[in-house]
């Protein structure tokens, strides 16, 4: 179970969320953002930008009361502020992964966090080669210093979906789960939905891919989600996961979706 939480300013809090136990459940702070808060970038210094309500205490609590659940980091985002946020061209490719490696084991430290999520949804045309090997050698490196276990990354629909596609092709043996991004996809129907994850099993390692769902959002929405994860079942596809953004959102209808995906989960046969 995936849950991004933390990113609209709401100051929802770990203990609210359900969890059931059997479960590995992932919470993904939102987000880790190389810039100042003025929006401008920091060469691959990452500062953590969740809501101020999930501290480090906060996550080393929920931690020990759920063994069960891990705690990430996802970098980027779509915006800052009013700040629209992108992938840019580092100058010198070696010293930003070295910054980024120093300021996320920093956060990661300080945080009590078992790994980072990719989240970037924005690149500038022509300008985005150092993308795969930036993040597929930060993660590399993360993991080999022992500062993370867990890797995620999260496609964000046709504009950034080629260079998430670069990356798993070169990285994908650190990467653990292809978070992707189904409702920005815009399909609304069981099979739009089945023929979507069809297209993404194919660029992607179907058994790392999980299905996405957005509280209030766009793309498939209410019951129909689960009628959808039951359509994949049945054509043979495993449902590994559920992604869910977000947890900031999830308070209004009792986190509805956080307890059926993870019901749903605990009775597949897939798991």
């Amino acid at each position: 179970m995936m849950e991004y939480i933390g990113a609209t300013g709401v100051p929802v809090k770990f203990e609210s969320v359900p969890i059931k136990d059997g479960i590995d459940f992932h919470f993904i702070l939102s987000f880790a953002i190389d810039a100042d808060s003025s929006g401008n970038y920091q060469n691959g210094k990452f500062s953590p930008y969740w809501v101020q309500t999930l501290t480090p205490s906060a996550v080393a609590a929920v931690k020990s009361r759920h063994p069960n659940v891990k705690a990430m980091a996802s970098l980027s985002g779509w915006s800052l502020g009013d700040k629209v946020l992108h992938w840019y061209e580092p100058k010198n490719r070696e010293l930003w992964i070295s910054n980024a490696v120093t300021s996320l084991k920093t956060i990661a430290e300080n945080y009590h966090l078992d790994g980072i999520d990719i989240d970037y949804e924005r690149f500038a045309k022509g300008n985005s080669s150092s993308f795969a090997y930036c993040i597929g050698e930060l993660i590399t490196r993360l993991k080999k210093q022992g500062v993370i276990t867990v890797a995620t990354i999260a496609p964000f629909y046709s504009t950034a979906a080629p260079y998430y596609v670069e990356l798993f092709k070169g990285y994908g043996d650190v990467i653990d789960y292809v978070n992707h991004q189904f409702y920005t996809d815009r399909v609304k129907t069981p099979r739009g939905y089945l023929e979507a994850f069809k297209l993404r099993a194919n660029q992607f390692d179907k058994e790392k891919l999980l299905p996405s769902y957005e509280i209030n959002g766009r793309g498939i929405q209410g019951d129909a989600f689960f009628d959808a994860l039951k359509l994949l079942e049945a054509n043979g596809l495993d449902v590994n996961g559920v992604m869910i953004f977000s947890a900031d959102d999830s308070a209004s209808n009792g986190f509805y979706f956080e307890r059926k995906s993870q019901a749903f989960l605990l009775n597949s046969t897939s798991l």
